[in-house]
C-alpha cells in the first residue's frame, strides 16, 4: 500500500525541540482501534500528545525530538497491529484511498462468489448442497476474506484491548466450530442445524459495509483532494539564457520561473518581468482577475490569464499559501473534538460489556429457558455481531471532516476540530472597526491649520515625525504628504506610544501627533478646537491632533470606507441571535457614526489595542461565550483571548494568522457562514451520536431475543452483521448530507 502524506514536521511554539507530525494510519476498524493507538503511542518517552482520527485515518503526534524519533513512532504503531506512514507527496494519499476502496470491492466480490452455494440453499428449490462444499466455502472465507478480522483481534487481545474485530471473530469462531462439531459428531448433537452460512454471509455483509464506508469516507474528504489537485505539477526555471522544466516541488527560493498565459503559477513569488491579470478566485473568491505588474506578489496555484511572466520564487513547497491552507485543514481534520471524548469513554468499555451480554444471553436461553443449543448460540452470536463500536468512532470525526471540507471550499479555515463545535455556542461577537467593518485603508480627508499655520506646514511637520511609524493612520498621513509632494522635516528623539501617538523634537521644539487621549495625557488644552472636532466626528471621521510646544496647531481628519458587505453581514449576524459590539480606538462620537452606518447598536470606543484583550475578558466574566472578529494587525491578543477568534486574513501567511477561524477571502459575510457551518456540523455530530447509541440500545436486546416470546422473531447472526455494517455506513452518509445543505452557507446568494 502506498504511504500517504503528512505535512512536514514543524517546531512547536511550546518547546524549541518539540515536533508535530501527521501520520497516515492503515487498518483501523472502530473507536477501540483509535484508543489502542493513542494509548500505545502515548506511553513512548518524549510523546507530548497523540490524536487519532478514525475517519481521516490520521494520527497527529507532538513529541520531543531528542527522546523519540519518527521511526520509533511508526514501529510502535506496527507493533499494535496497524500500519503507519508518513511522507510529503499528498497524491499518494488519494491513491491509497482509491486502492483501499478497490481492494474492499474485490473482497466483496470474492466472498459473494463463496456465498453462492448458501444462496442456492435459501431458494425455494429445495436444492441440497453437500456439507463438504459448505465446509470448503466457509473455510476459504475465513482464511481469505475473514483473515483480517482475526489479525485485528489477535493484536487487540495481545495489547489488552477490545475492538470490533474481537466481536466479529467471536461470532465467526463460535459459528464455524459449532458447525464442524455438528457435521463430524452428529450423534452428540440432537439439533443438526449448522451455521456455515452465517460464517460466509457475515463476512460478506461486514466486507460490504467496509466497502461502502470507504466510498463514503472518500467522498467526505474530497474537498481536500480538490485543493491538492489545484497545484501546478511542473515549473519552467530560467538559468542564464536557458529554460528547463522541472517538478514544481523542486523549485527553490530565489529561482526565476517563467509562466505562460493560461498556466497555473507554480509557487508564491514576486513578478520580475511582465504584466498580466491573475485569477485569484481559489484564494480570494473573487471571479474577476486582478491586474499584476512588476513588483507585485502572486500566489501559487492561481491562474495567469493573459501575460507572459517571469517571477522570483519567495515561498516554495510547504511554505506556499496553498500548502499552508492544506496543512491547516489536515490538522483540523486530524484533531479530536471535545464531544468525541464521551464517545471514546463509552467505546473503552463497550466490547467487554457486549461480550458479557452475549454470555448472559446464551446462559439465559440455554440454561434458564431450556432452549436448544443452536437457538441459544444463535442469539449469543447475534448479540456479538450486531454491537457496533464503529458508529461511535465515526460519529464525530466524519462530521468534522465534511464540515471542515465545506469551510475549505468557501475560504473558511478552522484551525482545530474543537472550533467547529464551539463556534456554534457563540453569544457575543466583538467586531473591530478598522479592517473588519471598514476596509482598513484610511485616507486623509481634511487638514485644518490653526494659529497661523497652513495645511502644507501641518502636513510637513506631521509626516516628518510619523514617517517611521507602521500605524495605519500614520501611514495614511505620510501617503497624503507624498501625494502632495511634501517632504517631512527630520526629527530627533522620536518616541511612539503604541496606539496613542508619537512625539519628536525639531531643534528645540517638541511636536506631538496623536489621539485625544495622547493630547490629554500631555495636558494640552483642547477647548479652542471643540467645534471643529465635533464637525469631523459627526461625519464619522477619525481625528489626528498635531501639537507644537503644548499648543494645537492642526487637525487631520481621516475616513475609512465601510465595507460593502458590512451592513448585510451585521443584519445576518443579528438574525442569528448574537449580541454585536463594535470595538474601536476612535472617539465615541465618530465611532457611533460608523456603527449607525452598519447597524451595530453597542459600541466600545477609545479602546487601545492593548486594552482589547481586557475588554474580551470583561465580557467573558459576565458568563458569555465571546467571539472576536479582527484583521490580526493590532488585535492579535484579543483574538487569542476570545473563546473564538475570527481573523479576516489577507491570505499572505495563513499558518501564522492569529485566531481560531481564518476567513481567507476577506469577506465579512463569511463570519455568518462560519457560525452556520459550526451549528450545522454540531447538529450532525449529535445526530450521529444519537443514532450510534440508539442503534446499539435497540439492536442488542433484539439480537438477544427479547421479541421472540411475543412475536416469535429471532435475528439471525448474518442479518445482525448486515445491520452492524449499515449502522456505520448510515453515520457517514448522514454526515455527507452536510454537503447537500452547502448552499445554506452561501448566505450572499
Amino acid at each position: 500500500m502506498s504511504p500517504a502524506p503528512s505535512p512536514a514536521a514543524v517546531p512547536s511554539s511550546n518547546h524549541p525541540s518539540e515536533q508535530s507530525r501527521t501520520f497516515q494510519i492503515k487498518g483501523m476498524s472502530c473507536a477501540n482501534c483509535v484508543l489502542a493507538i493513542e494509548k500505545g503511542v502515548g506511553v513512548l518517552p518524549g510523546i507530548q500528545r497523540v490524536s487519532v482520527n478514525l475517519t481521516a485515518e490520521q494520527m497527529t503526534v507532538d513529541y520531543l525530538e531528542q527522546h523519540v524519533d519518527e521511526s520509533a513512532i511508526v514501529g510502535k504503531v506496527k507493533d499494535l497491529g496497524y500500519g503507519a506512514f508518513s511522507g510529503q507527496d499528498r497524491n499518494k494519499k488519494r491513491l491509497k484511498q482509491i486502492d483501499e476502496a478497490r481492494t474492499a470491492l474485490q473482497w466483496v466480490l470474492w466472498t459473494l462468489l463463496l456465498a453462492v452455494p448458501f444462496v442456492i440453499m435459501m431458494l425455494p428449490l429445495a436444492v441440497r448442497i453437500p456439507n463438504v462444499v459448505l465446509i470448503i466455502c466457509s473455510t476459504l472465507a475465513l482464511a481469505t476474506s475473514g483473515l483480517t478480522f482475526f489479525r485485528g483481534a489477535y493484536h487487540a487481545v495481545k495489547n489488552r484491548m477490545a475492538s470490533m474485530d474481537v466481536l466479529v471473530v467471536l461470532g465467526l469462531s463460535s459459528a464455524y466450530l459449532y458447525s464442524l462439531l455438528v457435521v463430524f459428531l452428529p450423534d452428540t448433537f440432537q439439533d443438526q442445524h449448522h451455521f456455515f452460512e452465517v460464517v460466509v454471509l457475515l463476512i460478506l455483509f461486514v466486507r460490504l459495509g467496509k466497502y461502502m464506508e470507504a466510498r463514503a469516507k472518500g467522498q467526505a474528504g474530497r474537498a481536500l483532494e480538490s485543493l491538492a489537485a489545484l497545484q501546478a505539477d511542473r515549473a519552467r526555471i530560467i538559468s542564464g539564457d536557458t529554460e528547463r522544466e522541472i517538478p514544481a516541488s523542486d523549485v527553490q527560493v530565489g529561482d526565476l520561473v517563467r509562466v505562460r498565459p493560461g498556466e497555473k503559477i507554480p509557487v508564491d513569488g514576486e513578478i520580475v518581468e511582465g504584466e498580466t491579470a491573475v485569477d485569484e478566485s481559489i484564494v480570494t473568491g473573487e471571479a474577476i482577475p486582478v491586474e499584476k505588474n512588476p513588483g507585485d506578489t502572486v500566489t501559487g496555484a492561481t491562474m495567469n490569464t493573459v501575460g507572459l511572466l517571469v517571477i522570483r520564487a519567495t515561498r516554495v513547497g510547504e511554505e506556499t499559501v496553498l500548502s499552508q491552507i492544506f496543512r491547516l485543514v489536515e490538522t483540523a481534520q486530524a484533531d479530536k473534538a471535545p464531544i468525541q471524548r464521551f464517545a471514546d469513554a463509552v467505546a473503552n468499555v463497550f466490547v467487554p460489556v457486549v461480550v458479557s451480554i452475549a454470555l448472559i444471553t446464551f446462559l439465559t436461553w440455554y440454561v434458564a429457558l431450556d432452549a436448544t443449543l443452536s437457538f441459544a448460540l444463535t442469539a449469543a452470536m447475534a448479540v456479538l455481531v450486531i454491537a457496533c463500536p464503529c458508529a461511535l468512532g465515526l460519529a464525530t470525526p466524519t462530521a468534522i471532516l465534511v464540515g471542515s471540507g465545506i469551510g475549505l471550499q468557501r475560504g473558511i479555515l478552522f484551525k482545530r476540530a474543537s472550533v467547529l463545535e464551539r463556534v456554534a455556542g457563540l453569544q457575543t461577537l466583538l467586531l473591530d472597526k478598522t479592517g473588519t467593518l471598514t476596509c482598513g485603508r484610511p485616507k486623509v480627508t481634511d487638514v485644518l491649520a490653526l494659529h497661523g499655520y497652513d495645511e502644507h506646514e501641518v502636513l510637513r511637520l506631521a509626516t516628518g515625525v510619523e514617517q517611521g511609524s507602521t500605524h495605519p493612520l500614520a501611514k495614511a498621513v505620510t501617503q497624503e504628504a507624498q501625494r502632495r509632494q511634501i517632504e517631512g522635516y527630520k526629527f530627533s528623539e522620536v518616541r511612539e506610544e503604541g496606539g496613542r501617538g508619537i512625539s519628536g523634537r525639531l531643534n528645540d521644539d517638541l511636536l506631538q501627533v496623536g489621539s485625544v487621549r495622547f493630547m490629554a495625557a500631555a495636558s494640552i488644552n483642547m477647548t479652542p478646537i471643540q467645534d471643529s472636532v465635533q464637525v469631523l466626528q459627526d461625519q464619522g471621521k477619525t481625528i489626528v491632533y498635531v501639537a507644537r510646544n503644548q499648543d494645537i496647531i492642526g487637525l487631520i481628519g481621516l475616513a475609512d470606507t465601510v465595507r460593502a458587505d458590512a451592513a448585510a453581514a451585521i443584519c445576518r449576524l443579528r438574525s442569528l441571535g448574537l449580541r454585536l459590539v463594535m470595538v474601536t480606538g476612535d472617539h465615541e462620537r465618530a465611532a457611533r457614526a460608523v456603527a449607525q452606518a452598519v447597524g451595530v447598536d453597542e459600541v466600545e470606543a477609545d479602546v487601545l489595542p492593548q486594552e482589547k484583550s481586557d475588554l474580551v475578558e470583561r465580557y467573558q466574566t459576565k458568563g458569555e461565550m465571546v467571539g472576536m472578529v479582527g484583521d490580526g494587525i493590532n488585535d492579535a491578543p484579543a483574538l487569542a483571548r476570545a473563546d473564538i477568534g475570527i481573523a479576516i486574513g489577507s491570505g499572505a501567511d495563513i499558518a501564522r494568522e492569529t485566531g481560531d477561524i481564518i476567513l481567507v477571502r476577506n469577506q465579512l459575510l463569511d463570519v455568518e457562514r462560519a457560525i452556520l457551518l459550526g451549528r450545522a456540523t454540531l447538529r450532525k455530530i449529535k445526530q450521529n451520536l444519537f443514532w450510534a447509541f440508539f442503534y446499539n440500545i435497540l439492536g442488542i436486546p433484539v439480537a438477544a431475543g427479547v421479541l421472540y416470546p411475543v412475536l416469535g422473531v429471532l435475528l439471525k447472526p448474518e442479518w445482525a452483521g448486515l445491520a452492524m455494517a449499515f449502522s456505520s455506513v448510515s453515520v457517514v452518509t448522514n454526515a455527507l448530507f452536510l454537503k447537500r445543505a452547502g448552499s445554506k452557507f452561501d448566505c450572499d446568494q
